[in-house]
């Protein structure tokens, strides 16, 4: 595949940034992680429109606090056509590691997972998508 060469101006913070970045995820050059970048950039894009994925949602917090458990429950109890199943793994007495397995349009799982990773009391939250319709998968 040709490739284009040009130039970019970056502060120097954004830089450092840049390089921890290629440094952390053994990039062999800055142009391979701004390639990286940019396209996990243009597919999560692609998660905002009606494409059906699966994916998983992770969360961590202290599960000693009920009204957080209480708001993960509401909130997953709203999603029920696209949860396919929630498992708990206890990391320490107080801390909770939370796997929800999700299916159906990109759109809706990016909507779930936002609105539990922005609890409050939520440590630490990430939402993985794939593209699962069945048209993607004969490609």
């Amino acid at each position: 595949m040709p490739v284009s060469r040009f130039g970019v101006s970056l502060e120097n913070e954004l830089l450092e940034a840049l390089d921890n970045y290629v440094m952390t995820n053994n990039f062999p050059n800055r142009s391979q992680a701004i390639r990286q970048l940019i396209e996990r950039n243009i597919v999560e894009k692609k998660w905002q429109c009606n494409n059906i994925v699966a994916g998983a949602i992770t969360l961590i917090y202290n599960n000693e606090k009920r009204e957080l458990l209480n708001k993960i429950v509401k909130i997953e109890q709203e999603y029920t056509e696209e949860i396919l199943s929630i498992q708990h793994f206890f990391l320490s007495p107080l801390i909770t590691f939370e796997i929800i397995a999700v299916k159906g349009k990109s759109y809706k799982l990016t909507e779930l997972s936002d609105k539990l990773i922005t609890l409050k009391g939520i440590r630490h939250g990430k939402l993985i998508m794939s593209r699962a319709d069945e048209a993607y998968m004969k490609e």
